[in-house]
């Protein structure tokens, strides 16, 4: 307890009585001061401040200041709790988000006016990566012959969609084989007479590029299955949340069985890969014992749930569309939406219901995990949880043994919706091996919605015309823009352990840098309609270093001996382009697409 002793001048007793915080207007500090007086609610006593008295006196201070002195800490210590706990971070990482998407746009921009291929590739970034507000837009004349197409494909749609829309799309009943049926007895959810193959190829369930691949070749195509019962089985959880083997399998059967296998990329290996990629980051050192068995479960459903039912096409396909599934959902997030609900009505299947042992406290949590994790799979969610990670690495704060100290719901959850989104993007961080089979995949993909595009006479998206994309150009670009800046932050999160990973994804790049002069690409056509030489494009050279880099120091714009150097400060996020790696750059992003969307 501190006690409260009162110094004053003869002639300002009557102020020594203001409440504590105020002063009164007959104080002054210019007047002399005397010996020391104590006020005790009566007339204030002069004291020797040598003599007993006035030591006693401050030992026995009058209660009512004690009792404030103890209200003012109390008060103080609330406003520090206060502060404490204000997550700043949040109205910070807006503005860097928002500053974020203004200076990439700019140099998506500058990038776009000097070539066609330039221009898909600012237009394939921007329309995928960057959330897009609502516009006004005047209407442009269209070819009739495509005019005419268009209306013939929206006739076909709507006729589709003569049904009512009070159920959940892409459910069906499935009716599974004897050979699955009766796959609850075998090692790994699955019956196969490889099991031994199958059993090597999931000895690297805990490590950074496993081949899925080689597990759905040895599974009878069933990597999703086998991938989740080890997980399952390596972190105990089905003990833990009291899940039923038979349950489990028929769940996840189903679950893969809803993934559409005539899809190049989207489909229950690419889920598979999901989910281990998660299952990985999860254990990585500097987040140990930092999630809940709870939040662990629920990352893991949403990584293999986060694409069921999805149709191989964008959201914005399904848009242009008038589908049916973009009319559910308002045109927002329209098949994250789809998958998350797809996901959580299979769970009403016969035996099906993986959580029927949770507490309904524990239901209702994961359900609103999950679901906040698979819609940050929104790839326009990119650059708003990029701003949001980098922030969080800003403010990070770590135990003594080097563990993140994530200490409330907020922040675990932001790191969990990065983890799943970084996972969701991992293709150019695995080995090349795996890494060119993911991208042969997507862009499959791409050129088929391209082709269904064309035959509806519709405007073909950015990279999804089988005639003009350049694959290798593509890789080296969309490593630069948005696949290195996201897992260099990561890294910077969880330092030191993502090294590895950081170094096969530079090591990815280089590759396919090198195979650009033996790529096909469009002709280049200068500002004055001249093709460019050849050696420019193909020969030319192209950056050796990542093109945009995160850092963390406040600088403005500025020209040094014909170098610019142009950043733009994003509540501490800086995006970084040196100018003599700029024609480079626009070189090596030809026609940028990711190995995923």
């Amino acid at each position: 307890m501190k006690e409260l002793c009162v110094h004053t001048s003869p002639s300002s007793s009557a102020s020594a009585g203001c409440p504590a915080g105020q002063s009164s207007a007959s104080s002054s500090h210019t007047r002399p001061i005397g010996p020391p007086r104590v006020v005790s609610g009566g007339p204030a006593v002069d004291m020797d401040p040598l003599g007993p008295e006035y030591v006693s006196m401050c030992l026995l201070a009058d209660d009512s200041y004690q009792k404030l002195a103890l209200e003012t800490m109390e008060e103080l210590d609330w406003c520090l709790d206060q502060l404490e706990t204000i997550q700043t971070y949040r109205s910070v990482s807006d503005m860097a988000s928002n500053k974020f998407k203004r200076m990439l746009n700019r140099e998506l921009s500058h990038l776009s006016e000097m070539s066609r291929s330039g221009n898909q590739v600012s237009e394939y970034i921007s329309n995928t990566f960057i959330e897009k507000q609502n516009e006004l837009e005047l209407s442009c004349p269209v070819p009739k012959s495509r005019e005419r197409k268009r209306r013939q494909g929206q006739k076909q749609q709507q006729q589709q969609q003569s049904g009512m829309m009070t159920q959940i799309s892409g459910v069906r009943k499935v009716s599974h084989t004897p050979i699955i049926c009766g796959s609850t007895n075998n090692r790994f959810g699955v019956k196969t007479d490889q099991e031994e193959l199958l059993s090597k190829d999931l000895e690297g369930i805990n490590k950074w590029g496993l081949n899925i691949f080689k597990v759905a070749e040895h599974s009878h195509n069933r990597p999703l299955t086998s991938i989740m019962y080890s997980i399952f089985q390596e972190r105990d959880l089905m003990r833990t949340f009291k899940i039923p083997t038979d349950t489990f399998v028929t769940f996840m059967v189903t679950l893969e069985d809803h993934y559409h296998s005539d899809v190049a990329y989207h489909n229950s290996l690419h889920a598979a890969d999901v989910a281990q990629s998660t299952h990985i980051l999860l254990s990585t050192p500097a987040l140990d014992e930092v999630f809940t068995d709870l939040e662990i479960l629920a990352a893991i459903f949403a990584a293999a749930i986060h694409d069921v039912d999805h149709p191989g096409v964008t959201n914005q396909f399904l848009i242009n569309t008038n589908s049916e599934l973009a009319l559910m959902y308002n045109d927002e997030s329209v098949l994250e939406n789809h998958h998350l609900a797809v996901g959580f009505k299979l769970l009403q299947g016969d035996n099906c219901d993986i959580f029927q042992n949770l507490t309904k406290n524990q239901k209702q949590t994961l359900r609103r995990m999950v679901i906040d994790m698979v819609l940050a799979t929104d790839m326009s969610k990119h650059m708003s949880l990029l701003a949001n990670l980098k922030t969080m690495v800003e403010t990070k704060k770590v135990t003594s043994s080097g563990v993140l100290l994530l200490d409330n719901y907020t922040d675990r959850m932001q790191v969990l919706r990065n983890m799943v989104h970084c996972a969701d993007l991992s293709n150019p961080t695995k080995p090349l091996e795996l890494y060119r089979q993911w991208t042969d995949r997507i862009m499959d993909e791409f050129f088929h919605q391209g082709d269904r595009e064309r035959e509806r006479g519709m405007e073909i998206s950015p990279m999804c015309d089988k005639h003009t994309a350049s694959v290798e150009r593509t890789q080296v670009g969309f490593i630069d823009y948005i696949v290195h800046p996201l897992w260099e932050t990561w890294a910077d999160l969880v330092h030191p352990d993502a090294q590895d990973i950081l170094d096969t994804l530079e090591d990815n790049r280089n590759w396919y840098q090198r195979m650009i002069p033996q790529s096909p690409s469009p002709p280049f056509y200068t500002s004055d309609g001249e093709s460019g030489q050849p050696g420019e494009l193909e020969g030319g050279p192209v950056a050796s270093k990542f093109q945009f880099e995160l850092t963390l120091d406040d600088q403005d714009e500025q020209d040094v001996g014909g170098e610019r150097t142009a950043m733009e400060t994003a509540g501490g996020v800086i995006l970084q382009q040196h100018a003599h790696d700029r024609d480079a750059a626009e070189r090596a992003a030809r026609d940028i697409s990711p190995a995923e969307t």
